[in-house]
């Protein structure tokens, strides 16, 4: 499995690092290993890889700050992999633009499954990023106080070339001035571009395919697991709750408020639906 890609470990304990290293040498990627969050972020905007892994205990500033500077400027995909087991220290490196997050000890097998489940999703196209092989994820926005009147902006990728708010052929889903291209990966609203990361635009498309039907939070895990629906796969409370962090900010980038949704819609104690 030779030329699959570069990668980036950041792992300041020798052993984890060694291990982390051959795993994904003999995966095919050609691994850059390091060992503090200065050096990882570095080795990330020279060697422009395809995943990195980032260890939270690190020496100089920990693994949930090194995640959001990786994210400011790589698309890469990012992998927390760390002792600490609590679901605050999970969430958090979501919100950092994390794409997954692993606990040690962790097993082999598992750590290559969820890096091809992973890869199984296309990277986002025609986004700006600064050096990267992938487009970076992008920031959080400023949100206006709630009361004052104003609804914040969708974010914005300047450089693009803006889409049509109706969708041409080869579009797959429109909803209010909101266009999705299931191929390209690339979203719009009333003709500008917004950046979201993968998993925001997996969640969107499956609400947008799915219309007024109810989608659970064990659905939307599910199906950024790349599952069918009825498998029947456990979902934790961890992985709900990521999904409402993930829906959350997914808010946020199209600019939409949680108290009057242009769009995504909350059916409490349930899951998540498109606006009528």
């Amino acid at each position: 499995m030779a030329g699959r890609g570069v990668a980036v470990v950041i792992e300041d304990e020798d052993d984890s690092r060694t291990e982390l290293t051959q795993i994904l040498q003999q995966s095919g990627f050609a691994v850059h290993p390091t060992s503090t969050g200065a050096e990882g972020i570095a080795t990330v905007a020279e060697r422009r890889p395809d995943i990195v892994t980032v260890d939270i205990g690190l020496p100089d500033f920990d693994g949930i700050e090194v995640s959001r500077r990786i994210r400011t400027f790589s698309g890469a995909y990012v992998i927390i992999i760390s002792k600490r087991a609590e679901e605050a220290d999970a969430l958090m490196g979501f919100e950092a633009g994390a794409d997954d997050y692993l606990v040690k000890p962790f097993r082999q097998r598992e750590l290559i499954a969820r890096i091809n489940a992973m890869f199984r999703r296309p990277r986002l196209a025609g986004q700006q990023y600064t050096g990267g092989r992938s487009p970076a994820a992008g920031r959080e926005p400023s949100l206006v106080v709630e009361g004052t009147g104003q609804v914040p902006a969708p974010i914005v990728t300047p450089g693009v070339l803006a889409l049509p708010a109706e969708p041409p052929a080869g579009f797959t889903s429109a909803h209010k001035g909101l266009v999705l291209h299931e191929r390209s990966k690339q979203a719009a609203v009333d003709g500008t571009p917004v950046s979201l990361t993968r998993s925001q635009f997996d969640i969107l498309l499956v609400l947008m395919e799915n219309g007024r039907t109810i989608q659970t939070k064990a659905d939307l895990v599910r199906r950024l697991r790349n599952e069918p629906y009825h498998t029947g796969s456990f979902v934790s409370a961890k992985e709900e709750r990521a999904v409402e962090v993930q829906v959350s900010n997914l808010r946020k980038r199209l600019g939409e408020t949680t108290r009057r949704p242009r769009w995504i819609e909350t059916v409490h104690g349930v899951g998540y639906r498109m606006t009528p």
